[in-house]
């Protein structure tokens, strides 16, 4: 692994899943991280930095993370913007309603996915911009995946992983002048929580654990060229043929392409 001590690191939704495994990542390499979510419980893994209870629709909440960041470490190198809205009550009222045309959609699902996701990403990064600007250094990661390019599951999903798309590709542009590098990164099929419950059901021989997007991250992190990178699409798999790291099981998961997902 990459070393990353000294370097500050924020996850966003990182009570479990994805983001977790992106912690336990960073942690790995030695950064000192931050974390944050709404389950406080489910966030006491981390050792080597802090938890912090956040709802980030609350703007106040979320600047208020970033200033006991800066009072704390005056500093920030990596921001992942992990956090997601729109995967709650897939069942509702028995009925599997997520892949439901847009005009069936209950209209909660779109805010959602903007408000918890897109604008919760947009809002972090406007905090840490402004940190990562005053160092003339710093990497913006924020999650995404391949329905921002290809139709997956239902018209809001790929609207809201387009606009993250989008908006990492500006932000990208806008923060270049100041070396600082905003790209998207895709995962492929990982091993969470809530996959693992249906695993009986699903071909898992290609999957990642959550920690493998974390060791990705993190040489994104340690990569002196990462500027080659900004305003880009990654995908976890594709990097660790590129930096040569494995899997925690020792695997390489093979990258998936538009045509597989």
């Amino acid at each position: 692994m990459k070393n990353l001590k000294g370097k500050i690191a924020l996850v966003t939704g990182a009570s479990r899943g994805v983001g977790k495994g992106i912690a336990l990542g960073l942690i790995e390499a030695e950064a000192t991280v931050y974390i944050t979510g709404r389950t406080v419980e489910d966030m006491t893994y981390i050792d080597h930095g802090s938890a912090i209870e956040c709802d980030h629709r609350n703007d106040e909440q979320v600047e208020s993370v970033f200033r006991r960041i800066t009072r704390e470490q005056g500093r920030l190198d990596v921001l992942v913007n992990n956090v997601w809205g729109g995967y709650e009550n897939m069942l509702e009222n028995g009925e599997f309603t997520f892949t439901r045309p847009f005009w069936q959609q209950p209209l909660w699902r779109w805010d959602a996915m903007f408000e918890a996701g897109v604008r919760a990403h947009y809002v972090a990064s406007h905090f840490a911009a402004g940190m990562m600007i005053d160092e003339r250094s710093g990497l913006i990661v924020n999650i995404s995946f391949w329905a921002a390019q290809k139709y997956l599951s239902n018209t809001a999903y790929g609207v809201s992983k387009a606009a993250t798309d989008k908006m990492t590709a500006d932000m990208a542009h806008e923060l270049r002048e100041y070396k600082v590098a905003a790209l998207s990164l895709y995962p492929g099929l990982v091993r969470t929580e809530s996959v693992m419950q249906a695993a009986a059901f699903l071909d898992l021989s290609n999957s990642e654990s959550p920690q493998f997007i974390g060791r990705a991250v993190a040489h994104l992190a340690a990569d002196p060229n990462v500027m080659e990178k900004t305003g880009k699409v990654v995908v976890a798999a594709a990097l660790a043929e590129e930096y040569g790291f494995t899997d925690i099981d020792g695997k390489t998961p093979r990258p998936l392409t538009l045509t597989d997902v």
